[in-house]
């Protein structure tokens, strides 16, 4: 780990990771963290670290080691020829998820155009070890024959894909305009990854056919947005989306290619941010959430903070997270306790007065 970052901070780092590759379908053997005042060049960490990890590799029989920090392409053709296994960095891994993940047409442009901004910069001198590495994590998407081909020909795929979301754009703005001439409220959830975001949107748009999006106990289950109407007291009609989740060190190249999807958050009236209260790193996932809110030009929205997993606790909620209690509601989208006060809240915040966004 690079740069001040404290023991605790990689090692919440590390097991986040760990949780990534999992979701990505690998069999996660072993951890390694090693403070660094400045990135090896060849390597990234030491060279005495990377035999380290050499003789756990040969031991244990592994085929693929995963870096928390992105690497240059010389550091994983060094690594790779040294360490005689796959290379991907984190990037590559929560690119590869996204690949994984997206079910719709856009959702899958969206994903290959991100990897293929990444990859660009990184074809020189890949063929070779493209072509020995095979498949598995970190090739999906793209695929092979694009990363083999030359950078005009994938110059030319971004430019088809770019025109493509444009597209998309177009189409979802005249539907943002249909919607402002009603109007009604549009409400946005946001959160961490695996907060609870897809479960929440669920129990609060209560479909009559028993149908919700995917709610999973994985990272990322939910990138294809979907909106639903909802009925606030009173018989108030409110529009609520659910979003991509968030995630610490989410790739530029997602937030640049996900900007269509996003742009939902940033056209919303009042934005739900829903935080894991359960969770041992609660805080830091808070911060990261408010960076990406700010990083799309959304912040200065209304928030309602909603404190998610209250069947998960035992006691009270944890005292770092009462700071911001005031702007917030605790709940659980799992047994609905809370829901009640959430909608309250929800139906005074969009009645001060409403306004319809303009932008």
């Amino acid at each position: 780990m690079p740069g001040k970052v404290s023991r605790t901070e990689a090692e919440e780092s590390i097991s986040e990771l760990a949780e990534l590759s999992r979701t990505a379908g690998a069999h996660v053997i072993k951890s390694f963290i090693q403070k660094i005042s400045s990135r090896n060049p060849s390597y990234f960490i030491g060279k005495g670290k990377a035999e380290e990890i050499k003789a756990e590799v040969a031991k244990e029989g592994i085929d693929l080691v995963v870096f928390d920090e992105n690497l240059t392409p010389g550091q994983e053709k060094n690594l790779e020829k040294l360490l005689e296994a796959k290379i991907i960095d984190r990037t590559t891994l929560i690119l590869d998820i996204f690949a994984q993940r997206a079910r719709t047409k856009e959702g899958k442009l969206q994903v290959e155009l991100a990897q293929l901004n990444y990859l660009l910069p990184r074809l020189v001198g890949k063929g070779d070890e493209l072509s020995r590495l095979g498949g598995g994590i970190g090739t999906r998407g793209p695929g092979e024959s694009k990363l083999e081909s030359d950078r005009r020909r994938v110059r030319e795929r971004i430019a088809r894909i770019k025109h493509d979301l444009e597209k998309v754009r177009k189409t979802r703005e005249l539907h943002r305009q249909s919607r402002r001439s009603v109007p009604f409220p549009v409400i946005a959830i946001i959160g961490y990854t695996n907060a609870g975001k897809s479960t929440l949107f669920n129990r609060l748009s209560k479909t009559p056919d028993g149908q919700g999006v995917l709610a999973e106990n994985k990272l990322f289950a939910t990138l294809d947005p979907t909106i639903r109407k909802i009925t606030l007291e009173e018989r108030q009609t409110a529009l609520i989306s659910d979003t991509v989740g968030f995630i610490n060190k989410l790739p530029h190249q997602l937030i640049e290619a996900f900007k269509a999807t996003l742009e939902e958050v940033k056209n919303a009236d009042l934005l739900l941010h829903v935080i894991d209260c359960s969770h041992s790193n609660a805080e830091a996932q808070i911060n990261s959430v408010k960076k990406i809110v700010e990083e799309i030009d959304a912040s200065g929205k209304p928030v309602i903070n909603v404190f998610n997993k209250i069947d998960r606790l035992e006691g009270e909620l944890p005292h770092f997270l009462k700071f911001i209690a005031e702007d917030g509601v605790a709940v659980s989208a799992l047994t609905g306790e809370g829901i009640a006060d959430l909608m309250k809240m929800i139906d005074r915040a969009t009645r001060q007065p409403h306004k319809v966004l303009t932008k």
